[in-house]
């Protein structure tokens, strides 16, 4: 008698090789999706008010400031 497989005994291995794919292919679209963007610029902190200053009609009229 030989081996004989049935749909319980490989359905294990089978769900196994499927996430396994899943997984594959997700790697590669997140991969191409970051290599379009590029790399991640991270986005400097907004400046904050000194507290010891006062604040000036000056300082908030000039928009150099």
């Amino acid at each position: 008698m030989g081996i004989h497989y049935t749909y319980a005994s490989t359905k294990g291995n089978k769900l196994m090789e499927k996430q396994a794919k899943r997984e594959k292919k997700l790697a590669e679209k997140k991969a191409k999706r970051e290599a379009k963007e590029g790399p991640k610029v991270q986005e400097e902190p907004e400046k904050t008010l000194d507290t010891s200053k006062p604040i000036t009609l000056d300082f908030l009229t000039n928009p150099d400031k």
